[in-house]
């Protein structure tokens, strides 16, 4: 059976497979689930990997080699993958930590196993995936003492319940809290469990016992877990760990965003209609959520108003969840003033002029009609611009259907606001709401700037860098 999941690995994830085969996501995981791939998929694929340098059999695609040369002057990352669900999420962090100029070499406890495959670590980050304590040719050169002092950062992802009580009891019963106990290179670790786990006191010890070692914990977020449970004890995002583990271990010129007060609006917001019934749209959240992640990280004080999402709140932002679009502007105002405004949220330009308190009951006539009267809602972009103490650079989002830059230039015009960026979210081609990736154009009052499809974690770093480079 062919390892699918290791070929999307090396082509750089689901998204890459999708592109290159021109389907969509659930084509995808019919693959995974079936274990095969269509007869056109296979020489697209070859050539796409040994055009990045891996060696592959002709015939099942299995990876013989990855990439050779890939040496790098960065940070030498030790990555410990141990067994709970978030597993596949430290597959992303790796790549998050090799696109910023790391050096990532994978470790991976028995119980990691049974959630991702060694060869998909390995065939990310191009460097053998241990495994095992007692691999004879390995430990004939020492090699967990070769492993743990070898790197500059020691990196769990995730770090169960499990794993953790383990570290903090100093066990060595395997090869990677062999490498905790041999390593002097600072450690860092993930947490991933239930929040009732989270929450446990005998967690909490061993969680101070091993912040009194000096190990730094990254996380965890609150949201929605695997276990179907809300609350703290979700891991953070892999862009989230991926920074703050480089900001341990590399020295950085401070951030001109540090200390700056940033309100970056999010997701939809909800109009009722009655009781029950409401205007809404198909906004997630995920690119307000993703840049408000990204400004935080570069030490912003940010202030996330959002309407209903299912996306987590990012690590360090302080949240304002709200419902309708008069709840969010009243929030924005109030959260002023501030250096910097970023008004991402898709706001329903509607609402009903009188909402029904109680459900409205269909007439009995199956021809009837209803009629609801609408008032516009608050403009937020345009109030925030036009304030007396208005954020010096005021950013607004445009989701149009057709004429991206014409509609665009005229809605910065219209609203006052210093830029926008626009996305064409209509057809098949363009699906915006809800994924994972985003393409868009830059609007300023110099021109314009086109920004190709990306990962909208991506996106909101690009636009970050651009944030940065305009203050003073």
């Amino acid at each position: 059976m062919l390892n699918i999941s290791a070929l999307i690995t090396a082509l750089g994830g689901r998204d890459a497979l999708q592109q290159l085969l021109q389907v969509g996501p659930s084509a995808i995981s019919n693959y995974l689930t079936k274990g095969h791939l269509p007869k056109r998929a296979k020489p697209l694929i070859y050539a796409a990997l040994t055009e990045k340098g891996y060696q592959l059999s002709a015939d099942n695609l299995d990876i013989l080699a990855t990439p050779a040369g890939r040496t790098t002057s960065g940070p030498r990352i030790l990555l410990i993958v141990s067994g709970g669900i978030a597993a596949y999420k430290a597959l992303e962090t790796a790549r998050r930590l090799i696109d910023r100029g790391a050096h990532v070499t994978g470790v991976m406890t028995q119980s990691a196993k049974e959630f991702i495959s060694p060869l998909s670590l390995a065939a990310l980050t191009g460097e053998k995936c241990y495994d095992s304590l007692f691999s004879l040719t390995d430990e004939a050169e020492m090699g967990h003492i070769n492993l743990a002092r070898g790197a500059d950062l020691v990196l769990v992802v995730p770090a169960t319940a499990n794993f953790i009580a383990r570290a903090a009891a100093g066990l060595a019963d395997d090869l990677a809290t062999t490498v905790l106990l041999a390593t002097t290179a600072t450690v860092a670790m993930a947490p991933a469990m239930n929040p009732a786990m989270w929450a446990h006191p005998a967690t909490q010890e061993n969680l101070t016992r091993l912040k009194q070692r000096g190990v730094h914990i990254i996380g965890p977020a609150s949201g929605d877990t695997a276990c179907g449970e809300e609350g703290e004890g979700r891991m953070n995002e892999p862009l989230d760990i991926a920074t703050a583990s480089l900001d341990l271990v590399t020295a950085r010129p401070p951030s001109k965003l540090t200390g700056k007060h940033v309100i970056v609006t999010s997701g939809p917001t909800v109009e009722p209609i009655d009781s029950v019934r409401f205007i809404a749209n198909h906004s997630s959240g995920k690119q307000g959520h993703a840049i408000a992640a990204a400004l935080a990280m570069r030490g912003a004080r940010v202030t996330l108003v959002s309407g209903p999402v299912n996306e987590p709140t990012p690590s360090g932002v302080t949240a304002i969840h709200v419902q309708t679009a008069m709840q969010m502007r009243d929030a924005c105002i109030a959260a002023l003033p501030a250096d910097i405004a970023i008004c991402a949220a898709a706001v329903a330009d509607w609402r009903v002029t009188e909402p029904a308190k109680s459900k409205m009951k269909k007439p009995a006539n199956p021809d009837a009609g209803l009629t609801l009267t609408l008032t516009q809602n608050p403009d937020i972009l345009a109030i925030l611009s036009a304030a007396t103490n208005r954020p010096r650079l005021v950013i607004g989002f445009a989701a149009e259907t057709d004429n991206l830059e014409q509609n665009a230039v005229a809605k910065r015009q219209r609203k006052g606001c210093d830029w926008i960026v626009a996305n064409q979210v209509a057809g098949a081609d363009n699906p915006v709401f809800g994924t994972a990736r985003n393409s868009a154009l830059l609007i300023t009052a110099s021109g314009s700037e086109r920004w190709p499809d990306m990962l909208k974690t991506e996106l909101a770093e690009k636009l970050a860098d651009k944030i940065e480079a305009e203050q003073a």
